[in-house]
């Protein structure tokens, strides 16, 4: 059995950061994707995000071409586009206008402030949709905040949240016969990751200040520390008896000034502790005393060292495709095997149009 997508079909509208790792979500879950491009585009390798889809090249520019992807549409169980908004509508191929076509189809609409809202018409990246949701705020050094890559905005509070978004409205349709809008913000969305944090924060358990609270970097036992090598390695015993065993390992257990995990007080001494006894041995020597135990251990590797590591070699965590090492797809299923990624493959409107007319995916 193909993922537990398959049979829907989804066009994505050509960009760049969320929208694109929404749609690869989808095809990696065993959706078609058909992606639209501009003329002129050239898939490279390196776009890891654009594995898997079925790619269609098109003018907007051009009525005819327009007409076509609207035709498209109307096979269509879903459509993720993520431009400014009014951009499609001004294309003839807003929710609006699409929705009358088929009313089953689920417009997924991917933003960074949403499509209303006084900062809606503006352009922003990752980094300014998080620092208005309190997320840019809570990450980086006790100094300054940290851009935490493109992670907290376009991938998780952007492209997963489309892609569950999706998801749940496909199940709606299913069952309602109708389609709907989802109007997916990344503001909101690194918000809503921040959920638990809120809570702590408006009960007194999380302060504003950085790496001053348990999973900031605050916490002794739940940071990085470097080692003698220059790398380095990550211990996170946040229970009391995964704690003891750490300070076991590391010949701390009777020593006074680890002995009240939750004195927040003794934390700088303890971290200072710390810093100086794990850059006496180097990241190998570490591994081979706190490896396979209950301490909340793990050597802090690179992208160039993780798809070697022997646990997730063991699990095929990575794939390479077109000779490049990437992510594999994932989760994993009991019963809906995901497929190994492919390049992008360039389709034309008929052949896409034929595929369309399949009864079964039609009246699925």
């Amino acid at each position: 059995m193909a993922g537990p997508l398959s049979g829907y079909r989804i066009i994505e509208m050509g960009g760049i950061g969320p929208g694109p790792f929404a749609a690869m979500m989808l095809a990696d879950h065993g959706a078609e994707v058909i992606r639209i491009d501009r003329p002129g585009t050239i898939w490279d390798p390196g776009d890891t995000m654009l594995r898997s889809r079925k790619r269609l090249i098109l003018n907007l520019k051009n009525p005819d071409d327009v007409a076509a992807l609207r035709e498209l549409a109307k096979t269509a169980d879903a459509l993720i586009e993520g431009f400014r908004p009014g951009t499609m509508e001004r294309l003839g191929l807003g929710p609006e206008a699409l929705l009358a076509d088929n009313p089953r189809l689920v417009y997924g609409r991917m933003t960074g402030w949403g499509q209303t809202g006084p900062y809606a018409p503006y352009a922003g990246h990752d980094l300014n949709y998080i620092s208005l949701s309190g997320a840019a705020h809570s990450i980086g050094t006790a100094d300054a905040p940290v851009p935490p890559l493109a992670l907290t905005g376009d991938m998780g509070g952007g492209g997963m949240m489309l892609a569950f978004s999706i998801t749940a409205a496909l199940l709606n349709a299913a069952r309602t016969g109708e389609g709907q809008v989802i109007d997916c913000a990344m503001t909101e969305g690194s918000a809503l990751l921040m959920t638990a944090f809120y809570g702590l924060h408006a009960t007194g358990g999380w302060s504003d200040e950085r790496e001053a609270n348990l999973l900031d970097g605050g916490a002794p036992f739940y940071r990085p520390y470097r080692t003698a090598d220059g790398k380095f390695v990550s211990i996170g015993p946040l229970e009391p008896q995964f704690y003891r065993e750490l300070l076991e390992r590391l010949g701390l257990v009777d020593d006074e000034l680890f002995a009240d995990q939750e004195d927040r007080a003794r934390w700088p001494a303890m971290r200072e502790r710390l810093d100086a006894l794990f850059a006496g041995r180097t990241q190998a020597e570490w591994r081979s005393v706190l490896e396979h135990t209950d301490v909340c251990f793990a050597p802090v590797l690179s992208m160039a060292e993780a798809p070697d590591h022997p646990h997730n070699v063991a699990r095929g965590a990575f794939v390479r495709v077109e000779g490049i090492n990437q992510p594999a797809p994932a989760p994993r299923y009991s019963r809906s095997l995901l497929d190994h990624p492919a390049p992008p493959r360039d389709v034309s409107i008929a052949e896409l149009m034929e595929d369309g007319r399949d009864a079964d995916r039609r009246n699925r």
